[in-house]
């Protein structure tokens, strides 16, 4: 999971593609996407059983579960930003896909206890820890504020691809892409469950590593397969050879302490808070147990490793063969550097019918990617609203597993209009400050609290509940009075200027006081005896 914070909003709209490669691609949509949905939607749960919809029995091995953890792990948001951070940025680039890899370390570090005291949602690992409606309430009030901004940029992203790489253009284009992408995740969510997203991630992730060698086999033959002259050349493309291979491009326009302040909290947002999105945490719970969650974390290290180091490959090869320069002025963002270069591998305008299949292989796997992804977050989301606000707060256990499955495909059909909604409300937007949210929300808010929740047991039901809210407040506050929202060119509402705090990553500030509040909370709340195990819900 790429720093969204990285991400500008949009793509550029054109790309040098003749019409015979566009029907290609249209084409490798229909035979290849459709097919994938119909086994999402067909592998789905065969009974309403609350189990299978949310972890699908609980039986996935270790290299299958790496397979889906991977897919859940990487957008399509992770992989283009990847490639467009190392080819505007060089050093800094590479130093950030190491973060993507390394924040895989604190889930390794996390998986045993979830997996122990994880059931269906965050809220239920919580629970066991302070039960109650308030506490409920807090983490699924938590999870929306994390779940929803990333829907909204990752479905606006998709919009703007797909509408590029079929040749279209304008709002109109992007926002009927939006909605179309939106309601085939819909309908594959609510009927397919963890077992229709397990279909989807697993092909997902084996074409998203195809597409990756692919594209960088054909890139490495070009400059004969030598490393050193592609790098070589990226130094040149990126207009800044001097400083290319060197830290401190990332930031360079900010002053020295505060590019340091705002690198240093860009590392430790994108470390600590990927892990604990709700949508890659609640994952392991689809381990048979701890030691076989271990294991699948293990694994999907290495699959990552080795995909964010092909993307990085294919960052200096936008570089070498694009520019900076131009991928800068196509998108800010940098996020079309991969298909600019995909199109540029198969001879741009004059590709032919059998090098358009490059183009046709990376647009599967972009457009396959946000779906899979998007899915996933949705159904983390949707869970939470039907297992910890429906079923345990409104109904306090008394429900059927048919009922609970029934809240959960309503909830996801409403978590996903809803996205769509906002997605194309806020289109052509900067998406630079809901990027930002969704990750500092989870480092702020979810670490603490899991942290504390599995390793200390001073940790009482106030700690939580002002770890959680007081990490929530602090991490939004900042980050509406930071450049993000407002007062710079890049910001959400750039002709605003309320900004007063003066760092785009607001963990360094965030992170601590959610860890404080919870210490305090603790220490200074009167412990209650434990209370009596929430009612579990029973056929």
């Amino acid at each position: 999971m790429l720093p969204q914070v990285l991400l500008a909003a949009g793509y550029s709209d054109t790309l040098d593609l003749d019409t015979d490669t566009r029907s290609w691609v249209l084409v490798g949509f229909f035979a290849f996407i459709v097919p994938i949905l119909l086994i999402c939607v067909l592998n789905g749960p065969e009974r309403d059983r609350v189990d299978d919809f949310y972890t699908a029995g609980r039986r996935l091995r270790p290299v299958q579960g790496a397979l889906v953890l991977t897919g859940v792990y990487l957008s399509a948001a992770t992989v283009l930003g990847t490639t467009g951070t190392v080819a505007v940025f060089g050093f800094d680039g590479m130093f950030i896909a190491l973060c993507t890899v390394l924040s895989l370390g604190v889930l390794l570090l996390l998986s045993g206890p979830l997996r122990e005291r994880g059931t269906f949602t965050l809220g239920d690992t919580f629970a066991l820890r302070a039960p109650g409606p308030a506490v409920r309430i807090a983490v699924a009030v938590v999870t929306l504020s994390a779940c929803v901004p990333y829907l909204i940029v990752q479905l606006s992203g998709a919009g703007r691809t797909t509408a590029m790489l079929l040749g279209l253009s304008g709002p109109g284009a992007e926002k009927t892409a939006i909605v179309m992408i939106g309601t085939l995740v819909v309908c594959a969510t609510a009927f397919g469950g963890m077992r229709g997203m397990i279909a989807i991630q697993v092909i997902k992730t084996v074409l998203l590593l195809a597409m990756a060698v692919a594209v960088a086999a054909v890139l490495l033959h070009r400059f004969d397969w030598s490393p050193d002259s592609l790098i070589e050349a990226a130094g040149r493309g990126s207009g800044r050879p001097e400083g290319y291979m060197r830290p401190g491009l990332r930031f360079a326009a900010s002053s020295p302490v505060e590019g340091t302040l705002d690198f240093i909290g860009l590392m430790i947002t994108v470390v600590l808070g990927v892990a604990c999105l709700p949508h890659v945490a609640t994952q392991l719970n689809t381990a048979p147990d701890a030691a076989a969650a271990r294991r699948t974390v293990r694994h999907t290290i290495a699959i990552v490793g080795a995909i964010c180091l092909l993307t990085t490959v294919l960052g200096f090869g936008a570089a070498a063969l694009i520019g900076a320069p131009k991928i800068l002025a196509a998108d800010p963002g940098a996020t079309s550097s991969l298909l600019m270069l995909t199109g540029d591998l198969a001879g741009g305008s004059s590709a032919q019918t059998g090098e358009a299949w490059l183009v046709v292989l990376v647009s599967c796997a972009v457009f396959l990617t946000t779906l899979a992804v998007v899915a996933s977050v949705t159904l983390a989301a949707a869970g939470s609203i039907a297992h910890d606000l429906v079923t345990n707060v409104v109904r306090r256990g008394r429900t059927t597993e048919g009922r609970e499955v029934a809240a959960a495909r309503i909830a996801s059909a409403l978590v996903g209009v809803l996205s769509i909604c906002l997605a194309v409300w806020v289109q052509g937007w900067n998406m630079g400050f809901l990027s930002t949210i969704s990750l500092a929300v989870a480092s702020s808010c979810l670490l603490p609290a899991l942290v504390y929740s599995l390793f200390w047991r001073g940790f009482t039901r106030r700690g939580l509940l002002w770890t959680l809210y007081g990490g929530l407040g602090c991490a939004i506050g900042l980050q509406v009075v930071s450049p993000v929202f407002s007062g710079s060119p890049m910001a959400l509402f750039p002709e605003w200027d309320i900004t007063w705090f003066p760092l785009q990553t607001v963990a360094l500030v965030s992170l601590p006081v959610a860890f404080l509040l919870g210490w305090l909370g603790s220490v200074t709340g009167q412990r209650r005896p434990a209370a009596l195990p929430e009612q579990p819900v029973r056929a």
